[in-house]
């Protein structure tokens, strides 16, 4: 722990992505004097209570765990100002910081926010990004103010968002790149190393929440984002279309590979094959069955979809479907109705 001061350190944070940076706060000998996270929650069909997973590996390690459900409490507050935190950590907490406890500590309050700030501020940033299209994102650590993700910034790092991933598999490898950037950075900070740059307010973009409605499939919609927003809704909510009235989940995704475009017909390579497709039908047809089901879009382009889990069944390979469910070209995804 050379040039590293031990901080009393507050943490606050809650779901799988938050773990990461609490684990290396405790690596790094900080000493952790309250760890807050959201109540318990009721999850799944049997409602049965479940911690949350900061919750889970902080009882690991023996630290005190608070879970109020309002921060705007005199209790809470004299709770908070007895523990005497040189700095408070806070990464995907879930709840709004109030003005006393932003000038609480003496190194103030740190976010740990998953986007390269000011894009993305709000609850979504790694949906966004995909559903966009981004090829970068990056952990942003904030000092805090009273606005939402507004903050002066510390330190970006930065790292390229792969053409396939989801956002299961981003969130992920963000969380990690959370944690192997806090403890490094919270040094520099608290040595005095590094001074806070503010944000550029008239760049910055704002993240909606996500909602199952969203994960409907317009396929009058180009090609690319048909399959950014599959990418982008996977694992939660995820995206869905209707087959013959049944709804019909769709988990993965691709667009392949334009090798022509003639006149009312498209080429693409699909898994080293060429597929010819006749792009005089309705967005939405199936117009291909190789290597799964090639659908048409509005922009008379196509999306590979490999993986998809019909009504009340469980995820299969598109061509696993195709099979158990004589599937043909010329079939159209429509409505519910």
């Amino acid at each position: 722990m050379s040039n590293q001061k031990q901080l009393r350190v507050v943490f606050m944070g809650t779901p799988d992505f938050s773990v990461p940076t609490l684990e290396a706060l405790i690596k790094a000998g900080h000493s952790i004097v309250g760890v807050y996270c959201q109540p318990d929650k009721q999850k799944g069909r049997g409602k049965q209570v479940q911690m949350p997973p900061v919750k889970v590996a902080a009882l690991e390690h023996n630290l005190p765990v608070y879970q109020p459900v309002t921060l705007r409490d005199e209790q809470v507050q004299a709770e908070l100002e007895a523990l005497k935190p040189d700095v408070i950590v806070v990464i995907a907490y879930g709840k709004i910081l109030p003005p006393w406890l932003i000038q609480l500590p003496q190194y103030g309050c740190i976010n740990v926010h998953a986007s390269i700030l000011p894009n993305y501020r709000g609850a979504a940033p790694i949906h966004y990004a995909i559903l966009n299209g981004d090829t970068k994102t990056g952990i942003t650590i904030m000092h805090m103010d009273d606005g939402l993700d507004t903050g002066d910034i510390i330190d970006i790092v930065e790292t390229d968002i792969l053409p396939s991933e989801t956002t299961g598999q981003l969130f992920e490898r963000m969380a990690v790149l959370g944690g192997e950037t806090i403890v490094p950075v919270l040094t520099r900070w608290v040595n005095g190393d590094i001074v806070a740059t503010p944000q550029d307010d008239t760049m910055a973009t704002h993240t909606a929440k996500i909602t199952k409605e969203m994960g409907r499939i317009d396929w009058s919609k180009p090609a690319h984002e048909i399959v950014n927003l599959i990418r982008g809704l996977n694992p939660a909510p995820g995206c869905y279309t209707y087959l013959d009235g049944k709804r019909l989940k769709v988990w993965m995704a691709e667009n392949p590979d334009v090798i022509s475009i003639g006149e009312a017909v498209l080429n693409v390579s699909v898994q080293g094959k060429t597929v010819e497709v006749s792009t005089n039908q309705d967005a939405g047809t199936i117009v291909g069955r190789t290597g799964g089901l090639v659908v048409l879009c509005g922009d008379k382009n196509v999306v590979l979809l490999t993986e998809v889990q019909p009504e009340n069944k469980k995820r299969i390979s598109a061509t696993d479907f195709i099979n158990g469910h004589q599937i043909k070209e010329g079939i159209v995804f429509g409505d519910s109705n």
